[in-house]
C-alpha cells in the first residue's frame, strides 16, 4: 500500500533538520506517542546522520484481528539514513511481525516554513489479512506522524524546552 503524509512547520529546513537531529526532541516525540520503552540513537556524519528509534507502544485501539497478530504491545524500530540536510531513507519494522514500511523523508522549504514529506510503501505479508493490516499500519503511522508534528511545532516555537 502506498503511503504519503506531509508535516508542516513554521521554521526553515535547517531548523527542522536540527530538531530531527536532537535526541531530546525524539524522546519527547516518543513520549507523545505513549511509548512505554524507548531508545534513541543519533550519529551525525558531516551533512548526513543515522537515526535509530526503538520503542514499544501499547496496541490500544486496534481491532481484535490486529491484536491477535501484534499482541498487547508493539515494538517499533525506525531507522533513518540522512544522506544530506534534506533527504533520508526510512525503514520502520515491527520485529517478529509481518509488517514494515520502506520509504523516504524529504525536507523542502515551503514559503516561510518547511514541508516534511514521509512517503513509501506499507507491506504486510500475511495471507487474507495483509491488506486490512496494511491499512491499519498506515493509520498508526499517520497518527504517529501527527503526534510528532505537534511536538515539533511546540519544540520549534520554544515551548517544549
Amino acid at each position: 500500500m502506498k503511503f504519503s503524509h506531509d508535516l508542516t512547520y513554521d521554521a526553515s529546513p535547517a531548523q527542522v533538520r536540527a530538531m530531527l537531529a536532537d535526541p531530546a526532541f525524539r524522546e519527547q516525540a516518543c513520549e507523545a506517542m505513549h511509548a512505554s520503552r524507548r531508545e534513541v540513537s543519533i550519529q551525525e556524519d558531516g551533512t548526513g546522520m543515522t537515526v535509530l528509534v526503538d520503542q514499544t507502544q501499547p496496541a490500544r485501539g486496534l481491532p481484535g484481528f490486529a491484536k491477535s497478530v501484534v499482541g498487547d504491545e508493539m515494538r517499533i524500530v525506525q531507522r533513518e539514513s540522512w544522506t544530506d540536510e534534506g533527504a533520508a531513507t526510512l525503514s520502520i519494522e515491527i520485529p517478529g511481525k509481518p509488517g514494515r514500511f520502506d520509504g523516504s523523508i524529504t525536507l523542502v522549504g515551503d514559503g516561510a516554513g518547511t514541508r516534511e514529506t514521509v512517503a513509501g510503501e506499507v507491506r504486510v505479508k500475511l495471507p487474507l489479512l495483509g491488506g486490512k493490516l496494511e491499512g491499519l499500519v498506515g493509520d498508526v503511522l499517520r497518527s504517529a506522524l501527527e503526534a510528532e508534528q505537534r511536538v515539533g511545532r511546540s519544540w520549534l516555537a520554544g515551548q517544549a524546552r
